[in-house]
């Protein structure tokens, strides 16, 4: 596959940035989209050129780091699916890719497809966690769980952080972010004690940290390499209003 890339490079928080345009040939079908981005990186680096920045970790699609728009949508066109697990057989033989960082202010960009979500860690810091001493690890089945609680608590658990969520809303909001992680714990019996407060800093944080509101346009989970679904919001306003309302 010959492929020509239009990717955003930024050299740091203060320059401007702007698009360049790469060709990259015998591309196999089988490379995932990062492999691709590392061949190119090794012909940058041996024209002594600087080779782009982007973030990666796992490569399995659980740890959230490899985030980047592609022609338009984070992560790609592919639902359901992290950057890292985008494969090039996706794409046609001579097809151009722009690839961009995430948008949204709350995210400066370190270097080019690189950008800084130490927000998502601040928003965590706030309230993502259970603090009550629970002392060791229960024997399994001892604490009854309702099903249903069970089952939507383990599916916001899956919630990567990647901020592919943000990066799609029209608004930056990083509502349904926010959303899976008080979802996650506000479902189980440990996380019943600090429900309502835990909402309450975490949504706080969220603002503070200059995230938009969010107005259900749906984009977020559409994006989301998990499919968290919009349901976690709503559970999650609820919980905002309740605190608020003491």
């Amino acid at each position: 596959m010959n492929l020509t890339l239009h990717v955003w490079r930024q050299k740091g928080p203060s320059d401007e940035g702007r698009m360049v345009t790469y060709k990259v040939e015998d591309v196999s079908p089988d490379m995932s989209f990062l492999e691709m981005l590392d061949v190119l990186n090794e012909r940058l680096i041996l024209e002594g050129d600087d080779p782009i920045a982007f973030d990666h970790d796992c490569r399995e699609g659980i740890c959230g780091m490899c985030g980047m728009v592609i022609n338009g949508v984070p992560h790609g066109e592919q639902r359901a699916t992290t950057t890292c697990q985008l494969h090039m057989r996706h794409f046609e033989d001579g097809a151009e890719i722009t690839i961009e960082p995430w948008r949204a202010a709350p995210f400066p960009v370190v270097k080019d497809l690189v950008v800084d979500r130490s927000a998502f860690d601040r928003i965590i810091q706030a309230g993502g966690f259970v603090s009550v001493p629970a002392g060791s690890a229960p024997d399994a089945h001892s604490i009854p769980v309702r099903k249903e609680d069970a089952d939507a608590a383990f599916d916001a658990a899956t919630c990567i952080g990647c901020g592919a969520c943000v990066a799609a809303c029209p608004n930056g909001s990083a509502s349904l972010f926010v959303a899976a992680k008080i979802t996650h714990l506000g479902l189980l019996p440990q996380g019943q004690p600090e429900r309502l407060s835990r909402a309450k800093a975490m949504v706080d944080q969220m603002d503070a940290e200059g995230f938009g509101g969010c107005t259900n346009t749906g984009e977020c989970t559409a994006v989301c390499p998990k499919g968290i679904p919009l349901d976690a919001i709503a559970r999650m306003n609820s919980d905002y209003l309740k605190a608020n309302s003491k």
